[in-house]
């Protein structure tokens, strides 16, 4: 920051901006929830197990419980004590020369230590005659062997999916503390822009449709978010600050994400509202292509990131920035997409002065090898070149030209991609 609270005006790389963005941003409080609503949040706090799992001895086969001492020589002939199945109780030790017929789950009765599989026996009902020991000593899952009663069932930070809800459901946890989701009000600005309903205007070539502020929604839930509609504003302080402040009037968003209007352009005025309303600006300009003009900061208590007006730079900004702003918010630890290594199908020449993020469709070739190839033309403005992507191919500063065959790191795009402690790793 300059001494007058400005921010400063070189601009930053990318990894220092995504850095002080992640930085700036801290887990948000807790809320207590039914295990049913729980799926997917974050937990905020360890749970411990009031019981232990498994809550007895239990068998791991359908079979005989018997003493790995009586199966030493085969075949061996044992006299069956009774019959358990899971959900009942043995009734009788297991001794010398007698074996109980066991199912899986079923607690081990005392005295055994061995559970031999039905298929090494001849199945019988009264006697059993074991034909095989390589059970011995085995196939019995000791009492607590998943969970010590009184052991950490799931740590604080854990995501609840299938199994997390599950390994909660069984230690009796009916409700649990998560991370609460955060309000992320979304606000998009420009004369020339309309919601879709008003699309009569754009067929009759007056307006755009304001495709960031669908887009941004999505986004935004996809990340685990909460979207809050802040509007249209138009180009005007007056009409920014009316919108600007219903993101901070009560309830208040947690974070505030921006649309256009943080440029160098005469009538771009965020930056300037944001100041008068008392916002401490961090930084808006990032060495990158697209969406170099970035912003950062919070006005009061609330975050705020400011993306590009171009639709391909606002998505691609979203990834790199507010994306993990938005998870680190929701407690994750893991905040940035996991990247691959890819081989350039095309070749590419670009501005060495910046970072670039290229839209590309990534396709896994024989032997595994992943090949990515340019979706067309890369202008800031061809949504449906990020509609096509996959990834974003990340080409560092500083190279002017990238030959096909050359290797590169690439951002996968879509649900199912992993994430990352670190940012481009």
């Amino acid at each position: 920051m300059n001494a007058d609270g400005a921010p400063k005006k070189h601009l930053l790389d990318v990894e220092d901006a995504v850095a002080r963005v992640v930085a700036g941003v801290r887990p948000l409080g807790t809320e207590l929830l039914p295990l049913a609503a729980a799926r997917g949040r974050v937990l905020a706090s360890a749970v411990k197990s009031p019981v232990a799992l498994p809550p007895w001895d239990n068998s791991a086969m359908d079979g005989y419980a018997v003493r790995a001492a009586d199966v030493a020589g085969m075949p061996v002939r044992l006299r069956v004590l009774e019959t358990v199945a899971a959900g009942q109780f043995p009734s009788q030790p297991v001794t010398a020369g007698t074996a109980t017929r066991i199912m899986t789950g079923a607690p081990v009765p005392q005295g055994a230590d061995t559970v031999i599989r039905v298929e090494d026996t001849d199945g019988g009902r009264d006697s059993v005659e074991v034909r095989a020991n390589r059970d011995a000593a085995k196939n019995v899952r000791p009492r607590g062997e998943d969970i010590a009663a009184g052991g950490e069932a799931l740590s604080a930070g854990v995501t609840l999916g299938a199994a997390q809800l599950g390994v909660l459901a069984a230690v009796g946890a009916l409700q649990v503390e998560v991370v609460r989701v955060p309000r992320v009000a979304i606000l998009t600005s420009g004369d020339e822009l309309v919601p879709p309903d008003r699309f009569a205007e754009v067929a009759a070539g007056r307006k755009i449709v304001s495709s960031n502020g669908v887009t941004l929604a999505e986004l935004v839930r996809d990340a685990g978010g909460e979207p809050v509609d802040l509007g249209i504003a138009s180009d005007t302080r007056e009409s920014l600050r009316e919108h600007l402040s219903r993101a901070i009037a009560p309830p208040g968003a947690d974070l505030v994400i921006t649309s256009g209007g943080i440029s160098v352009g005469e009538f771009d005025y965020v930056r300037e509202v944001l100041a008068d309303l008392g916002a401490t600006l961090d930084f808006w300009r990032v060495r990158m292509r697209p969406g170099a003009p970035v912003g950062f900061g919070s006005l009061g208590s609330t975050a705020w990131i400011g993306l590009p007006g171009n639709p391909v730079s606002t998505m691609v900004t979203f990834e790199l920035f507010a994306r993990p702003a938005i998870r680190k918010m929701r407690g994750h630890s893991f905040l940035h997409r996991t990247t691959v290594a890819v081989t350039l199908e095309d070749t590419v020449t670009l501005s060495p002065e910046l970072t670039h993020f290229l839209r590309v469709v990534v396709t896994r070739h024989e032997g595994g090898r992943l090949g990515a190839r340019l979706t067309g033309p890369q202008s800031s403005g061809v949504l449906s070149s990020m509609a096509r992507a996959n990834a974003l191919l990340i080409v560092p500063r500083g190279t002017i030209e990238m030959r096909a065959g050359e290797m590169l790191r690439a951002i996968p795009l879509g649900g199912d991609a992993a994430y990352s402690v670190g940012f481009g790793s």
